[in-house]
């Protein structure tokens, strides 16, 4: 009996695979020693504390085993990571000021044409380094701050209060990745937004790693005060190369009493990176942090976002894609953390794999003893387009009050027959049936994502789903 024809073609990728030659005179070395660190130390000019920060990461790193609960990452080797890539250009708050090799990567990936048309502002790191980081005028009248992490480091302004968070939501004994984030972290963006500041226009930082088998270890850090309101969007990718590399950032977020922060994640790392980046939220009484993550590149992902919800009547929201092809294991999902009375949260994803890729939708909610009142539903559906590609769901609930209501929902399946066969009888060929079967699938989802805002996102989101029969 001829086999059913299920394909959907892969996202397109060609406008993120194209990439510089780099001169490896920049890189520091490769793997993770003492006299690694210290360079990267005296590159930056870290305060004391900083190089004593960094050093007891690695030993913290040296010391904790190798994640085996996930999908392998054998294929990793730290000590062929390069770790720090020496800056070609100083950060810049004039595009044209910036090389053209890297001007012309961002450009192609619609950056800054979105920070003209539609961004409060925008960061953009190429390999190691912010490169530029420009904000609107009107935005920075506010009192809004929004930075490189390193320049806010040494200004005195807000160089204590950076001390006060840093790693304080993630600290290096949380696991491996997040201790050799720890050790080697450079980049990233600041955010501090004033009490009562609502931006209404998003912030958006750029991630981009061109060096072949180099790691990214940016820092995003963000705090809201009383009473505020941001979107803050992150873009990420990489060219294609036949050695592995690794995305191991952190973004710690605080988010204050009645505040609201969107975190808005569009990954797109090429399929011979390895996704170990880690995020967390605290969120204080009556404030709320929305995730809004789409997952469509790299070989293998660890991406857990958690809330941790710390006073009365906090909120969280979760609502994510997936898009596991072949030679993909995405791992993924969310953690939240009920601390408070009243609190509520909720998970929304959708996952889709196809030609063998796999997806695996963790969620995790704790519901502690002072959390009565709080309430919690999880729902995730997948989408399989083959035969070969699998879909796992794996909830974990530790519920300690009886005051609570939680929920958890799962439904997997594939493209029906039925379906396809209406829609062909309604004029519409197999390949378009099917295409408008996982564009609807997704939709619900994908109408969270800020396409308006950056043609890379747009690029990604609409996942031309053409239907490639065969």
């Amino acid at each position: 009996m001829k086999e059913e024809k299920t394909q959907v073609a892969d996202i397109d990728r060609s406008l993120y695979d194209f990439r510089y030659e780099e001169d490896e005179r920049d890189y520091l070395g490769s793997g993770i020693t003492a006299d690694i660190i210290k360079e990267i130390s005296d590159e930056k000019g870290d305060a004391d504390w900083m190089r004593e920060f960094r050093l007891k990461s690695m030993e913290i790193y040296n010391k904790t085993p190798m994640v085996e609960w996930g999908p392998s990452i054998e294929g990793l080797d730290i000590d062929n990571i390069v770790t720090y890539i020496r800056t070609k250009s100083r950060m810049n708050t004039d595009w044209n000021d910036v090389p053209d090799d890297i001007k012309n990567t961002f450009e192609k990936l619609g950056i800054p044409q979105a920070e003209r048309e539609s961004l409060a502002g925008v960061g953009a790191q190429y390999d190691s380094e912010l490169v530029y980081h420009n904000v609107r005028k009107e935005v920075a009248e506010s009192g809004v701050v929004y930075t490189d992490l390193e320049s806010a480091m040494h200004d005195e302004r807000y160089a204590e209060m950076i001390h006060t968070h840093f790693m304080k939501l993630v600290p290096p004994t949380d696991h491996k990745f997040a201790a050799l984030h720890g050790a080697v972290w450079s980049g990233g963006s600041f955010v501090y937004v004033p009490k009562g500041v609502r931006l209404e226009i998003p912030l958006q930082s750029y991630f981009r790693l061109n060096a072949k088998g180099a790691g990214q270890f940016e820092h995003t850090l963000i705090i809201l005060e009383e009473d505020s309101y941001l979107h803050f969007i992150e873009g990420c990718s990489a060219p294609k190369y036949y050695e592995a590399g690794l995305h191991a950032g952190c973004v710690e977020l605080y988010v204050g009493k009645n505040a609201t922060l969107r975190y808005s994640t569009i990954e797109n790392w090429s399929k011979n990176m390895y996704n170990l980046n880690t995020k967390r939220a605290l969120v204080d009484e009556g404030g709320k942090i929305e995730w809004v993550s789409g997952s469509f590149g790299s070989h293998v992902s660890y991406l857990y976002p958690m809330s941790i919800l710390n006073g009365r009547g906090a909120r969280a929201e979760f609502t994510g894609i997936t898009f596991a092809g072949e030679g993909q294991n995405l791992d993924t999902g969310a953690k939240i953390v009920h601390n408070a009375p009243d609190t509520s949260s909720y998970m929304n994803t959708k996952s889709i794999s196809k030609s063998g890729g796999i997806s695996t939708f963790r969620s995790a909610v704790t519901v502690n003893e002072k959390a009565a009142g709080s309430k919690s539903a999880v729902s995730c559906e997948s989408l399989m387009l083959d035969r070969i590609s699998r879909s796992d769901t794996i909830p974990v609930m530790d519920i300690r009050t009886d005051k609570a209501d939680v929920g958890h929902e799962a439904k997997i399946g594939r493209i029906s027959d039925e379906t396809v066969f209406y829609l062909m009888s309604r004029g519409l060929s197999e390949e378009e049936a099917k295409a408008m079967i996982v564009r609807g699938f997704a939709d619900n989802v994908s109408k969270e994502l800020p396409l308006e805002y950056a043609v890379e996102m747009n690029n990604l989101i609409g996942l031309e789903m053409k239907g490639s029969i065969g």
